[in-house]
C-alpha cells in the first residue's frame, strides 16, 4: 500500500493556499468600474503620445518674442481734384463695409454651423470612447475569470484524457498496461472534484458574473437590441444557456459515473474467483468510448470554441482531444516515475516506462499534425470569419501561440526521438514538464484572445490558478492511491504485464 509523503502533502496544501491568496488577489484589484479603465486609457494615451507632445512643444512660435518693423506715416497733402477722389473712395468704402457685414453674418452662420457639427462629432467621438472603455473594462474584469477557467478546464481534462487511456486499455485487453491501473485510477480520481469546480465556474458565466462567453450577452439574439449578432442568432438553438448546461450536467455525469464504476469493478476483481467483473468493465470501457468520442467533440464547441462564437473548425474536437490527451498519459507517466523513484511499482520496468515514452512522443506529433492542419487550410483559404482566429492570435499572442509549436513539438521530438532517451527518468520528466506546460498554453491560446484581447499578460491570477490546481490535482490523486494496493491481483492479464519485455 501506497503512504502519502507528508512533504508531499505538505507542498500541495502550500500550492493550494498560495493559489487561493493569488486568485483572491486576482479578483480584489480588477477594475471595478468605468472610471478606473478611462483613467488607465488616459495614463497610457498620455505615455504613448508623450515624447510626441515634447517634441511639439519644442517648436512652438511665442509671438511676444516676434520682431515687427516700424514704418513712418507719409504726409499727405489733399488737392481739390483729390477730394472727389476721396467721395467716391468713401462711398466705395461704405459699400464694401455693407459687404463685410453680410460677409461676418454668413460666416457667423457658417461658425455655429461648424460649432454644431464639432459639438456633434465630440459626442460621437465621446460615445466611441466611453464604448471602448466599457469593452476594456469587461476584458480586464474577465481576466480573473479567465485565468482561473483555463487553469480549471486543463487539469480536469488532463484527468479525462487518463480516463479515456486507461479505457483504451480496457477495450484494447492490452497485456502490457495492467501493472499500471492503479496509477491511471489515482490520476483519473481529480475528475469528480474538477468537474464540480468547473461546473461551478460555468454556472457563473451562465449567470453573468463574467463575460467569458458572448453569446450569454443580453439582447444578442433580439432584432433591434443594440448587441443584436445576427450570427450568433443563427445559433442560438445550439447556444442558448439551459440547452448548454443540460449538456455539460449530461457530459460530467456520465464520465464520472464511468470512472466510478470501473474503480469499483476492478477493485472488485481482485477478490473475486472468476473474470466477471474483468468483463463488466470491457463492456462499460467499450460503452464509454463511443459515448466518449462524440462528447468530447461537443465538449469543446461548448466550453472552448464557442468563446469565438463566430469562428468554427471541423478538426477542433480533435485538435482539443490530442492535447488533453497527451497531457493525461504524460502525468501517468510521471506519477509513475515518482512512486518507482520511492520504491514502489516494484513490477514496473524500463519498458513500461519505454511505453509511455512512447504514447508521448507519438501523440505530440498527432497533435502538431492537427495544429498545422487546421492553421494551414484555414489560413489558406482566407475566409474572413475564419481567418480572424488566427489573425488575433498571430497579432496579439504571437509568443505564446508560436511558442506552444517548439513546446510542444520541437522539444518533445528532440528529447524522446532517442529510443534510449525514452527510459532515462531525468530526460522523460523534463520532456514532461514541457509538454504539460505546453499544452497549457496551447489551452491559454484558445480561451484568452477571445476573453480578455490584447490586455493579456501572465500575471499573478494566471499563476495563482494553476498552482491551485496543481496542488489540488496532487492531492487528490494521491490521497487515492493509498486507498487501494498498488497492483491489481487478479486481473488476467497481471502475470503478462508483470514479465512485459520490449
Amino acid at each position: 500500500m501506497y503512504t502519502f509523503s507528508s512533504k508531499l502533502k505538505t507542498f500541495s496544501f502550500v500550492l493550494m493556499i498560495v493559489g487561493i491568496l493569488g486568485i483572491g488577489y486576482g479578483f480584489l484589484t480588477a477594475p471595478k468600474d468605468i472610471h478606473e479603465v478611462e483613467a488607465m486609457l488616459k495614463a497610457e494615451e498620455a505615455e504613448h503620445h508623450g515624447s510626441g507632445h515634447k517634441a511639439a512643444n519644442g517648436h512652438e512660435v511665442n509671438a511676444d518674442e516676434a520682431t515687427h518693423e516700424s514704418h513712418a506715416e507719409p504726409i499727405v497733402v489733399t488737392t481739390q481734384s483729390e477730394k472727389h477722389v476721396d467721395s467716391v473712395a468713401h462711398d466705395t468704402t461704405l459699400a464694401a463695409k455693407t459687404v463685410d457685414h453680410t460677409e461676418e453674418a454668413v460666416e457667423s452662420h457658417a461658425e455655429v454651423v461648424a460649432n454644431k457639427a464639432h459639438d456633434t462629432n465630440a459626442s460621437a467621438g465621446h460615445d466611441d470612447h466611453k464604448e471602448h472603455a466599457e469593452h476594456v473594462l469587461h476584458q480586464l474584469q474577465n481576466k480573473p475569470w479567465a485565468a482561473l477557467y483555463v487553469a480549471c478546464l486543463f487539469v480536469m481534462l488532463i484527468s479525462l484524457g487518463a480516463l479515456a487511456f486507461y479505457a483504451i486499455q480496457q477495450v484494447a485487453q492490452a497485456g502490457w498496461s495492467p501493472v499500471l491501473f492503479r496509477v491511471m485510477q489515482g490520476v483519473t480520481s481529480y475528475l469528480l472534484p474538477g468537474s464540480i469546480i468547473f461546473f461551478v465556474l460555468l454556472l457563473c458565466s451562465g449567470f453573468h458574473l463574467n463575460h467569458l462567453f458572448v453569446w450569454m450577452n443580453d439582447g444578442v439574439t433580439e432584432v433591434g437590441h443594440e448587441n443584436y449578432d445576427h450570427m450568433i442568432a443563427g445559433k442560438s438553438g445550439y447556444l442558448n444557456f439551459p440547452f448548454w448546461i443540460i449538456r455539460a450536467i449530461l457530459f460530467l455525469t456520465v464520465w464520472n459515473l464511468y470512472r466510478y464504476y470501473s474503480r469499483k469493478n476492478c477493485l472488485a476483481q481482485d477478490e473475486a474467483n472468476d473474470n466477471s467483473f474483468y468483463k463488466k468493465n470491457f463492456k462499460l470501457s467499450a460503452a464509454f468510448l463511443v459515448f466518449f468520442i462524440v462528447s468530447e467533440s461537443i465538449m469543446s464547441w461548448d466550453w472552448i470554441m464557442s468563446v469565438d462564437p463566430h469562428w468554427f473548425s471541423t478538426l477542433f474536437g480533435w485538435y482539443v482531444f490530442a492535447s488533453f490527451f497527451v497531457s493525461g498519459i504524460t502525468v501517468i507517466q510521471m506519477v509513475t516515475i515518482y512512486l518507482k523513484s520511492k520504491g514502489y511499482l516494484e513490477n514496473v520496468n524500463s519498458s513500461h516506462i519505454h511505453d509511455l515514452s512512447k504514447f508521448m512522443f507519438g501523440i505530440s506529433v498527432f497533435w502538431t499534425y492537427l495544429w498545422f492542419s487546421q492553421f494551414m487550410l484555414i489560413w489558406y483559404s482566407n475566409i474572413p470569419e475564419e481567418v480572424t482566429y488566427f489573425k488575433t492570435r498571430i497579432e496579439h499572442f504571437n509568443l505564446p501561440f508560436f511558442g506552444a509549436v517548439f513546446l510542444n513539438f520541437i522539444f518533445p521530438i528532440l528529447l524522446l526521438i532517442n529510443t534510449d532517451f525514452k527510459r532515462v527518468f531525468w530526460i522523460i520528466v523534463m520532456a514532461g514538464i514541457i509538454i504539460l506546460f505546453g499544452h497549457y498554453v496551447d489551452f491559454f491560446n484558445m480561451i484568452m484572445p477571445a476573453t480578455v484581447g490584447d490586455r493579456w499578460f501572465i500575471g499573478i491570477p494566471e499563476i495563482a490558478s494553476i498552482l491551485f490546481f496543481v496542488g489540488l490535482f496532487i492531492f487528490v490523486i494521491f490521497s487515492a492511491l493509498t486507498k487501494a494496493p498498488l497492483v491489481p491481483k487478479r486481473n488476467p492479464f497481471i502475470e503478462e504485464s508483470k514479465h512485459f519485455h520490449y
